[in-house]
């Protein structure tokens, strides 16, 4: 009898304790709080200095983010560049030539790293340098959640599996987000992402010359004298043509009217449980915005490197 007391109070001795080993990793707004106060005001001040010497910065930074989280979860694998022994993500099809943002994510680094020496991981410092390109074009604000670590490894082969292409269409599209646990609402509130930022010219030329019925006419008019059917690959068009620097729901009524750039976006019209989302948001910015926060939040947790897994950078282009 006494054995199996002995017994029982032994087991709940270790759920109890691993019980509290696992929620000591979970992830909080307040896990720098003692360790590192300064640091959202670090992020944000640097952020504040590179978004008004380059506007487009808010659109690349927030994508970096997107990018990073999408392959292998939210680890800053995205950051990092190509050694002997693995070639990274920033030559993956969907990022090369194309992600930017790298040496504002080095500054910010930086900055922190005089603070706070080795305490801040990359993967939280871009978390925060997102939520602040959105704050500071005019979107919505809200506490990130931190306490990730920084992987020691990336892949290119994942990076071209797990990012969906601009050719996608909608099914597609779905199957993408639903690997990653994110509801078509939150789809449809991060595509939203787009009401800032460029497209080059590569990436919605056969939208609009060889998808009419998907387009307006008139629009793809437009686009066409800065994209040509042959070359011009780099010219650049801005996703949201009512308000390509500031975060709102604008992007929303481009889809409405047919006047979505990239064929993915204007996928989001085509059947489907997002359309009523896509209508709502074009209708309520709030709405558009309490989402996006809730999607944001979610995504942010993809897969965290948390507690003695991964490390934490001392520079984000490298493992320690």
């Amino acid at each position: 009898m006494a054995s199996l007391l002995l017994t029982h109070f032994y087991f709940l001795f270790l759920l109890s304790t691993c019980g509290s080993f696992i929620n000591a990793y979970h992830l909080t707004p307040n896990f720098y709080a003692r360790r590192c106060p300064k640091l959202e005001s670090i992020v944000r001040t640097t952020m504040v200095r590179a978004i008004i010497k380059e506007p487009r910065m808010a659109a690349s930074i927030l994508r970096l983010h997107f990018h990073d989280c999408f392959v292998n979860g939210c680890d800053a694998s995205v950051l990092l560049n190509d050694t002997p022994t693995f070639k990274g993500e920033k030559s993956a099809v969907p990022n090369h030539n194309s992600l930017k943002g790298f040496k504002l994510i080095d500054e910010i680094k930086s900055n922190v790293e005089t603070i706070c020496r080795h305490t801040v991981s990359c993967s939280d410092i871009l978390a925060l340098a997102a939520r602040d390109a959105v704050t500071l074009s005019g979107g919505p604000r809200w506490r990130v959640p931190l306490g990730r670590r920084d992987t020691r490894t990336t892949s290119i082969e994942a990076a071209n599996a797990n990012l969906p292409p601009t050719t996608a269409n909608i099914t597609t599209l779905t199957s993408f987000f639903a690997a990653k646990n994110l509801s078509h609402r939150d789809m449809t509130a991060l595509s939203g992402a787009h009401t800032i930022g460029m497209a080059r010219c590569t990436t919605y030329r056969t939208h609009i010359y060889n998808e009419p019925n998907d387009i307006n006419t008139n629009f793809a008019l437009i686009k066409k004298a800065n994209c040509p059917a042959w070359g011009g690959d780099n010219n650049l068009a801005p996703l949201d043509t009512g308000s390509p620097t500031r975060f709102d729901n604008s992007f929303f009524k481009n889809i409405m009217a047919r006047q979505g750039l990239l064929h993915s976006d204007q996928e989001l019209l085509n059947g489907g449980s997002q359309v009523a989302w896509v209508r709502l948001y074009a209708k309520s910015n709030v709405a558009f915005g309490n989402d996006f926060v809730k999607a944001m939040v979610k995504m942010s947790k993809i897969s965290p490197l948390t507690g003695r897994f991964g490390e934490v950078r001392r520079h984000c282009r490298f493992v320690n």
